[in-house]
């Protein structure tokens, strides 16, 4: 059974992708709906799916930015997107991302069908070449693993302690570690980690600022917006304003 990633921002449509991806009984399941692309990055942080159906607008990060960032760290996750609008320009994008299909709203049980019977060859023929190997984790030096895990926890938080229980070392020898190699310390990395991912929300999503720092775990938007200003030169509303400006 492959496992399917339906994110569509409206609800009724979920309902009958999902039953129509039922409808075609092909072994595919749908194992988590998300209501956008921002959702779903967040559920791939951590799961894994054989297969994402995308719509293309929806609030707060739309289908192709989802795809994009997806794209940055996962090369290799299958993407269809699906759309109530034909225009050519989202086919573009979307084939210059690597979507392998792109189909119209409403989907037909017979047009679903041929795409998941297409994607299931696609795999098939995939599997019969050699796949590249990927340096394992136990190939990682402790600090490699202990960066890994930073960005793997993002937009969450992640302790000195949590980092050197991960790798099995002492706090204290891992920090000392990590100052030697990365030229800065654990905190201050993590730190310029979680404003990194602050910049990239303000860039890419609708969010409202207050609730960037609660996904980031600031409860005071104030000293939020202070510590963003201290690394990034701008306040969040600063930085926003600055980009908006930039577009037009």
């Amino acid at each position: 059974m492959y496992n399917v990633l339906l994110v569509e921002d409206e609800r009724w449509v979920r309902t009958a992708v999902r039953r129509t991806i039922e409808r075609t009984s092909l072994p595919f399941q749908v194992v988590q709906e998300c209501q956008n692309g921002l959702e779903a990055l967040d559920w791939l942080h951590h799961q894994r799916a054989d297969l994402v159906l995308a719509d293309i607008r929806m609030p707060v990060m739309d289908g192709l930015t989802f795809l994009s960032q997806l794209r940055e760290r996962d090369t290799t996750t299958s993407i269809v997107l699906v759309s109530g609008h034909d225009d050519f320009k989202y086919v573009q994008q979307g084939l210059r991302l690597g979507v392998f299909d792109y189909m119209l709203k409403p989907v037909e049980t017979e047009e679903m069908q041929a795409c998941l019977r297409k994607w299931m060859d696609s795999v098939g023929s995939q599997r019969l070449e050699a796949k590249p190997e990927a340096k394992d984790a136990a190939e990682l030096t402790p600090v490699e693993r202990v960066v890994q895990l930073i960005h793997e926890r993002l937009p969450g938080e992640i302790t000195l302690t949590d980092a050197a229980a991960a790798v099995h070392l002492n706090p204290s020898y891992v920090s000392q570690l990590f100052k030697q190699r990365m030229n800065q310390t654990f905190v201050d990395y993590v730190l310029h980690a979680r404003m990194g991912e602050a910049e990239r929300l303000l860039k890419l999503t609708s969010l409202r600022i207050s609730e960037i720092a609660d996904r980031l775990g600031y409860t005071d938007v104030a000293y939020f917006s202070n510590t963003f200003k201290r690394i990034k030169q701008y306040t969040p509303s600063e930085y926003r304003k600055r980009l908006t400006e930039a577009g037009k």
